[in-house]
């Protein structure tokens, strides 16, 4: 297989500079405001619950928006991510708003042997992460290995039917064209833009992801030990993920224009690791 994390890490590494210094990811909302939180976290507010004291990790934290939003919101967090032009942007996001998050990098399926086994409250991981990584069992062992018994997974995820469409058609029409279940041979992406607003021109446009089934990220993560306590699917996203077809509401997510019920385009799921 080619190594889908060199490629991946050079595209996130171009990238990261650029959604740091887009208006999407309002970087600059958090200097301005200490009680300000990202938009995906307010989102899950209500199903997040109270986190104040928990230790948590956010893995695959980016550029560490939604870490520096959970620990606002009382957490002991601590960042992972693979990228370290990300994690630079992250630090920097941590330092100047006075944040005491520490930012590691790491592979997410080397997060036990980096950050030590059944330390943690809660696992974090925020919206577009999983189609990144080509084994959800395996990163749901890593989930069950960072937990303490009875700690919890707190997951906003794409859903997989979303992620089986192709671009709409002029008419409006909404085609299946992608695999909706795990595959061995990765989608290989090649575009030279980014999903957030920004000017610049990349040099590192291929990418690649993985799909998968709503049943396999259950499934996987029951057998690993944990037991799912909610499962909400919601017919929005928080980034616009079918251009042309979209409108953006007041909280700042994108749902169809044209019978928004018809597609679930993210879900809300919790799990706790049995004690």
């Amino acid at each position: 297989m080619t190594d889908y994390r060199t490629i991946n890490r050079a595209n996130w590494d171009e990238r990261a500079p650029a959604h740091a210094a887009s208006p999407d990811y309002a970087v600059d909302r958090f200097l301005a405001d200490p009680g300000y939180l990202s938009e995906v976290v307010r989102f899950d507010l209500p199903r997040l619950g109270d986190v104040a004291g928990l230790r948590g990790v956010h893995l695959q934290c980016h550029i560490g928006t939604d870490t520096v939003s959970l620990h606002r919101l009382g957490a002991r967090m601590t960042g992972l991510d693979f990228s370290g032009a990300s994690l630079a942007q992250a630090r920097a996001l941590a330092d100047r708003t006075g944040a005491a998050v520490d930012f590691l990098e790491a592979d997410v399926y080397d997060a036990p042997e980096v950050l030590g086994r059944g330390g943690f409250d809660l696992v974090y991981t925020g919206i577009g992460a999983l189609c990144w990584l080509p084994d959800v069992r395996r990163w749901a062992g890593v989930v069950a290995d960072l937990l303490r018994p009875g700690g919890r997974l707190f997951l906003r995820e794409g859903h997989p039917m979303l992620g089986t469409l192709d671009d709409p058609r002029p008419d409006g029409t909404l085609a299946v064209a992608h695999p909706y279940f795990e595959r061995p041979e990765p989608l290989v992406w090649d575009g030279p833009g980014t999903y957030v607003q920004t000017e610049e021109t990349f040099r590192h446009t291929v990418s690649h992801s993985w799909n998968h089934g709503l049943g396999e990220v259950v499934t996987a993560l029951l057998d690993a030990g944990l037991d799912l306590t909610m499962l909400a699917e919601h017919d929005s996203a928080p980034w616009d993920a079918l251009p042309g077809a979209t409108v953006r509401d007041a909280a700042g997510e994108w749902r169809l224009a044209d019978r928004p019920w018809r597609l679930a385009q993210t879900y809300t799921l919790q799990a706790r690791r049995r004690g």
